[in-house]
């Protein structure tokens, strides 16, 4: 007795397909779900894990920001337990996961940074791996002498405080310029720096804007000038600035600084004779205060100071440089910041007796 094969039913293509085949079919089918199903768990995955990066982390209550100090060669781990211990409530094991994910890791720099309650983990991520420092800043204000920046410095928390026991000599030295004063060699302006730099690094930038304004503004000077030396100039603009109570007055003070400078009259200026009184002064200058003699008091003294007594900004470097042409000798503070200009004494005593003591007298 023949044993007839089974017949195979026609496949969608008309051709017969045998069960090996079906059974080959079904495997590579049921295999192709499982990559597919598995692709949607890892998608499904990963768009959970963005989403995670995309929001803010979460600042433990009483902390809306969170500082962090990284230091050099610290590690991803050692970076998220900081930001822990600082008030950032994070999943480690995620974040961890991203910074490592992301190829970034190697790329952290050390610095200061700010963390607010709109910083999400990429953020994060991003902003210590572009050193994005959180700023602090310092203003040198015009007319403050080098002891007030040093005050300033000192106090300061967000500075590294280097210069503290150094000479102001010491601090020149270390800035390069051991045989210059410090005194008005630093440019008044506000400066940023990261938390913890150094003050030294504060103080160097301000000399060399200094240095820069005072090159700048000495090879524009007005030509005929009575002032030598770039250093002349510096000592004279910080004179017109301590003097001045009215900006629009300060061209005028140094007009009469240049001309009294011309005929061999003494500056007699207040500012430089308290600058010499230094500590000890009570704020009350004397007639025993102008006669008594000092380096910088311009009543006994003829000529410029040997320093500078103040740190000068922009507007008095061009004054000093660029004194309008006038006859004036002298000038008399009015009590509203602006002062009253003279040619001769006997105009300029009427003006004291106006101005300063409130007598009755001819207007000047």
């Amino acid at each position: 007795m023949k044993v007839q094969p089974p017949k195979l039913g026609p496949n969608p293509r008309g051709k017969k397909t045998h069960p090996r085949a079906r059974r080959s079919n079904s495997q590579r089918g049921q295999i192709m779900r499982g990559v597919l199903l598995s692709l949607l768990v890892v998608l499904a995955m990963l768009s959970y894990l963005l989403s995670l990066a995309l929001l803010p982390m979460a600042h433990q209550v009483g902390h809306d920001t969170v500082d962090l100090d990284i230091e050099v060669g610290s590690s991803v781990r050692q970076i998220i337990n900081l930001a822990q211990d600082r008030g950032l409530d994070v999943n480690a094991t995620y974040l961890y996961g991203l910074f490592r994910l992301s190829g970034q890791a190697k790329d952290i720099k050390a610095g200061s940074y700010e963390i607010t309650k709109d910083v999400t983990p990429w953020d994060f991520l991003q902003k210590i791996t572009r050193g994005d420092e959180t700023l602090k800043s310092i203003t040198l204000v015009e007319g403050w002498s080098f002891h007030q920046f040093r005050m300033a410095l000192n106090k300061s928390d967000a500075l590294k405080h280097d210069s503290a026991l150094l000479s102001d000599q010491e601090i020149m030295s270390r800035l390069g310029a051991k045989s210059t004063p410090a005194e008005g060699h630093f440019y008044p302006d506000t400066y940023t720096f990261g938390k913890n730099t150094s003050d030294l690094k504060v103080l160097a930038r301000a000399k060399k804007a200094m240095d820069q304004q005072l090159k700048k503004a000495w090879a524009q000077r007005d030509s005929g000038m009575v002032l030598s030396t770039s250093e002349e100039a510096l000592v004279l603009a910080s004179i017109v600035e301590k003097e001045t109570g009215d900006p629009k007055d300060r061209p005028l003070i140094s007009s009469v600084f240049h001309n009294r400078l011309k005929i061999g009259m003494p500056l007699q200026t207040d500012p430089t004779v308290i600058y010499g009184i230094g500590k000890s002064f009570n704020g009350n200058l004397t007639k025993k205060d102008l006669k008594t003699d000092h380096p910088w008091n311009t009543y006994t003294r003829m000529g410029l100071p040997p320093t500078p007594i103040a740190m000068p900004g922009k507007a008095a470097l061009n004054a000093a440089l660029h004194p309008p042409s006038t006859q004036a000798l002298y000038f008399v503070a009015k009590g509203d910041g602006s002062s009253y200009f003279s040619q001769t004494l006997q105009e300029h005593n009427q003006a004291v007796n106006r101005y300063q003591r409130h007598l009755p007298s001819s207007t000047p």
